[in-house]
């Protein structure tokens, strides 16, 4: 059953991992220019406001966070601390992108796409951020990078381009962090949504929100429709698992650009949605910079 964990009337809500040591939901409302730290067992929410945008985070070894802003990385090295630049800004001469959706490998490292809003050229591009704050373009011709996420061996890298409606898996070396075959893993149809932001579970099966799709769903690591959640707002943006037992799901939203009429049919859009799964999660991993 999905419940309402919080009403926050994100513009667009994204990027939510677990703390676990915390047992706190960190997630990002990218246009607001805000990072979210929620707690599920009281539905406290403190809120850290930023001077710019930020498509993503996750957790640093050393504490705090990393974020991918709108034209670069950052460390953030406390609660409510200035973000400080890491590695280069490489969307600083791209005034039409931004920093989009990202996901932490098992060996630190994060993968962090952008978006260009100068649709339908595919200027956008997958990087990886490495720990010592190097930046490698692992391949371009995107328009909105988006559903980064691997699998439990840490072999397949799971990443979707929202416009096409396609996701494709690649096989990846977990040492070197290197990209090798492609192949498309699942075809979502036209006007049905789109693929957003995603999670893997502990069995290797692909959660993907569909952005105006009112719904997530479970793919298995064959790319077969499992399981469809269908949730009371039209665009759900990423999915994470939490918990004590990494099984409950919970689920980020956008109100943006919605009409009167769609706003009331969903009067909770832009908030944070959960409900209980029978897989649990994989464990948030860890930036090693």
């Amino acid at each position: 059953m999905v419940q309402l964990l919080l009403d926050a009337g994100a513009l667009l809500g994204e990027s939510p991992f677990w703390h676990a040591h915390e047992a706190r939901l960190y997630w990002v409302d990218i246009e607001g220019r805000k990072i979210h730290r929620t707690d599920p067992a009281t539905g406290t929410d403190e809120v850290m406001g930023l001077a710019e945008q930020v498509g993503c985070i996750a957790p640093r070894a050393k504490g705090g966070l990393v974020a991918a802003l709108e034209n670069g990385c950052a460390l953030i090295d406390d609660w409510g601390a200035a973000p400080r630049p890491f590695g280069p800004a490489v969307l600083a001469d791209k005034p039409h992108q931004r920093f989009n959706d990202g996901r932490v490998d098992a060996a630190g490292r994060l993968w962090v796409g952008s978006l260009t809003s100068d649709k339908p050229k595919r200027d956008a591009a997958l990087y990886r951020l490495d720990p010592d704050g190097s930046l490698t373009t692992v391949f371009g011709g995107l328009m909105t990078s988006n559903g980064a996420a691997f699998s439990p061996d840490g072999r397949t890298l799971y990443h979707a381009d929202t416009p096409t409606h396609c996701v494709h898996a690649y096989d990846v070396d977990p040492a070197t962090g290197t990209p090798g075959g492609k192949r498309l893993f699942h075809r979502f149809a036209e006007g049905e949504g789109r693929p957003d932001g995603a999670a893997v579970d502990a069995e290797g099966c692909y959660w993907s929100a569909l952005w105006d799709g009112w719904r997530v769903v479970r793919l298995s690591p064959a790319g077969e429709l499992l399981q469809t959640v269908d949730l009371p707002v039209q665009r759900p943006t990423m999915i994470a698992f939490g918990g004590a037992d990494l099984k409950t799901a919970f689920v980020t939203s956008a109100g943006k650009k919605l009409t009167g009429e769609e706003r009331a049919a969903q009067p909770h859009a832009g908030g944070v949605f959960t409900f209980a799964v029978d897989v649990p999660g994989l464990a948030q991993e860890i930036f090693a910079g």
